[in-house]
C-alpha cells in the first residue's frame, strides 16, 4: 500500500503514525524541547529519536516483531516514554499496565493480551510471582532493579538490553499505517473486568486533533498516567503538533501553580475533582501569575466563564472515553455549566432508548457515537468479540453512558448507565447530586452512590470528604434541600477522609456501595430530618 491514497479523510503516515512522525520532527526540529521531567531534565526531538531508536534495537534484540502486544508496566518518567515509543517505532503493539493491578486483575490483563515480554519497574515485579501468567515468559526490570525478586518462569533480562549504546533497529517488515493498531489500553474495569480497547494510530490522532485550540508553541503538563487514554492522548497531542510535554508524576492542590510555573506548561487536562480542588482553595496572587495559557475541563464541574477569569486561563472542555475520540467539544468558556459541548465535526451523536431509537429532546437516554473517518475510534476490544458486538451493534458504538440534550443543542452527561439511581419512581442522576453537594464550603469533594432501601428500591447516600473544619451533615442537607428535588435529597451523608480512587482520579464508587451504610453514616429520617414533596 502507498504511503498516499485518494481518501482525504485518512492522513499519511508521517502525520499520525509515530515513527514517522517522531522522525520528522527530529529532522525539522531537532533542538527543540519535546520533554521535560519532574526532575527537570530535558530531551529535544532529536535526543528523543536517538533513545528510542536505541530502545527500539534493544526490544528487536529479545526478538519484538511488528504487530507483537508487549507489556510497559511503569509509573510516568523517561522509561515509561522510551519503552511506549519504542515499542511503536517497531510497529508493535503497546499495552500498559494499571500500576495499581495485583492478583486476579493483574493475571486477568496479562492473559488478555497473550503478550511474552514485560518490561516492569522493580517494585512492581513481586506481584508476578503468585499469579497465572498465561503465556508471558521475559521480564525486564526498569527501575528499582536491585529490590526486584527472581520470578521463577521467567526469564530476566538486563535493564542495559534496552540502552545499547548506538544500535539502530532494523525497518519493520511492512510500513507501518495509520489503521494499524498503536495500543491496548485497558479500561478502567469498575463495572467489571477490564476490558482492552484496540486502538489505531489513526484513532488516537482523530482524539486529539479535536483539541483544535493546541497550538504548536504549547507545553502539556501531562498529570495522568500513561497506561491511561488521558495519558498518552495528551503526549501524542503535543508530538502531532510538534509541541512539547512536561510530565510529572501526580496532580498536587497545593503545588499545582507552582509546577506549572516550574515546568513553563501552558496547557493541562483538569480530570474528575480537579478544577474544584483548585476553585475552593483560598484567593491567592499566585492565581494569576502563571504562564497557563488553556484548561481543558473534563467534566465542567465549575462556572467556565468565572474560573477562566480567576485563574486567567481559557477554558475548554470535551467528552470521551477510551473507546471514542472526543466526539464532543465545547468553544472557550463553555456555558452552562455541566455541558459537554456539541458533535465536532466529522462525528454523528444521538440519544436513544434500550431499542436504539432516539428519545425527546430533554429525555435521558445512551449517547452512541460514529464518525465519518474510518478507524477513528477503536478496533474493538481484543479477545472478546461478545463485548465487542454489543458496544457496536447497529453500526453505531454505544458508551454505556447516559445523557440528554437541551433545545440549544447542548448535551450534557447524566450517569453512567449502571451508576444510576432510582428513588420514588424517578431516575436520579448521581453526577447532579455530587454537583450540589459539591457546591457546599464545607465540601472538598464527594460521590454519590444508590444504597437499599427498607422499602425495596434506592436512597442516596452521598461519601463527602471535608474541608479542613469539618462539614456537618445535617448543615449539608439543609442545604441541598431547597436546592435539589426532594426524591433526590440523600438520606445518608458520610464522611470520609478521602474518597477511594483509580490512579487515573475516577472514583470507585462500588466499593463505596459494596460498603454501604457504616456505623459512621448520618441518617437523616433518624435525626428527624423529613423532606417532603412540596404541595401546590
Amino acid at each position: 500500500m502507498p504511503k498516499t491514497w485518494h481518501d482525504p479523510r485518512v492522513p499519511a503516515p508521517e502525520q499520525c503514525v509515530l515513527r514517522p512522525l517522531l522522525e520528522r520532527h527530529a529532522a525539522s526540529r531537532p533542538d527543540a524541547v519535546f520533554v521535560r521531567f519532574a526532575d527537570g531534565s530535558q530531551w529535544t526531538y532529536a535526543q528523543t529519536l536517538d533513545i528510542v531508536q536505541r530502545t527500539a534495537a534493544g526490544l528487536q534484540s529479545l526478538g519484538v516483531q511488528q504487530g507483537e502486544n508487549v507489556h510497559a508496566w511503569l509509573p510516568n518518567g523517561p522509561d515509561a516514554l522510551r519503552v511506549w515509543f519504542g515499542i511503536n517505532y517497531l510497529g508493535a503493539v503497546y499495552v500498559p499496565i494499571n500500576l495499581a493491578y495485583r492478583g486476579s486483575i493483574l493475571a486477568h490483563a496479562i492473559r488478555l493480551s497473550g503478550a511474552r515480554l514485560i518490561v516492569a519497574h522493580g517494585g512492581l515485579v513481586d506481584r508476578l510471582a503468585d499469579i497465572d501468567r498465561s503465556r508471558l515468559t521475559d521480564l525486564v526490570v526498569l527501575g528499582g532493579e536491585a529490590d526486584a525478586p527472581a520470578v521463577p518462569g521467567l526469564t530476566r533480562h538486563p535493564s542495559a538490553v534496552l540502552s545499547p549504546a548506538s544500535a539502530r533497529p532494523q525497518p519493520p517488515a511492512r510500513e507501518i499505517m495509520p489503521w494499524d493498531t498503536q495500543c491496548i489500553i485497558y479500561t478502567s474495569g469498575t463495572t467489571g473486568p477490564s476490558k482492552g480497547v484496540m486502538s489505531s494510530y489513526l484513532h488516537l490522532y482523530e482524539s486529539v486533533a479535536a483539541w483544535n485550540y493546541h497550538i504548536e508553541t504549547d507545553r502539556h503538563l501531562v498529570l495522568l498516567p500513561m497506561f491511561h487514554v488521558g495519558g498518552t492522548a495528551a503526549v501524542y497531542s503535543m508530538l502531532v503538533l510538534g509541541a512539547s510535554i512536561a510530565i510529572v508524576d501526580a496532580f498536587q492542590t497545593d503545588r499545582f501553580w507552582d509546577v506549572i510555573e516550574e515546568t513553563g506548561t501552558t496547557s493541562v487536562i483538569l480530570l474528575g475533582g480537579m478544577a474544584t480542588l483548585l476553585n475552593k482553595r483560598p484567593p491567592d496572587p499566585r492565581d494569576r501569575q502563571h504562564g497557563l495559557r488553556v484548561a481543558t475541563m473534563v467534566p465542567l464541574l465549575e462556572d467556565a466563564p468565572a474560573f477562566s477569569e480567576r485563574f486567567g486561563c481559557e477554558v475548554y472542555t470535551v467528552f470521551n472515553m477510551t473507546e471514542i475520540s472526543c466526539p464532543l467539544v465545547s468553544g472557550l468558556n463553555p456555558g452552562p455549566q455541566a455541558s459537554c459541548g456539541g458533535p465536532r465535526p466529522g462525528v454523528e451523536v444521538r440519544i436513544v432508548d434500550d431499542n436504539d431509537c432516539e428519545v425527546a429532546t430533554g429525555e435521558v437516554g445512551e449517547l452512541i457515537v460514529r464518525t465519518d473517518t474510518p478507524w477513528a475510534m477503536n478496533s474493538g476490544y481484543y479477545g472478546n468479540p461478545e463485548a465487542t458486538a454489543r458496544a457496536w451493534r447497529n453500526g453505531w458504538f454505544h458508551t454505556g453512558d447516559a445523557f440528554r440534550q437541551d433545545e440549544a443543542g447542548n448535551y450534557f452527561f447524566v450517569d453512567r448507565m449502571k451508576d444510576a439511581i432510582r428513588r420514588r419512581g424517578e431516575n436520579i442522576s448521581s453526577f447532579e447530586v455530587e454537583a450540589e453537594v459539591n457546591s457546599h464550603p464545607q465540601v472538598q469533594e464527594a460521590a454519590a452512590v444508590a444504597v437499599p432501601s427498607e422499602h425495596g428500591e434506592d436512597e442516596v447516600l452521598v461519601a463527602v470528604v471535608p474541608q479542613p473544619g469539618g462539614c456537618d451533615p445535617r448543615a449539608l442537607v439543609e442545604y441541598l434541600i431547597p436546592r435539589m428535588p426532594h426524591f433526590m435529597v440523600p438520606r445518608y451523608v458520610r464522611l470520609m477522609a478521602e474518597l477511594p480512587k483509580t490512579p487515573t482520579q475516577k472514583v470507585q464508587k462500588h466499593l463505596i456501595r459494596s460498603e454501604g451504610i457504616t456505623a459512621d453514616t448520618w441518617d437523616r429520617e433518624k435525626a428527624g430530618l423529613v423532606v417532603k414533596r412540596q404541595k401546590l
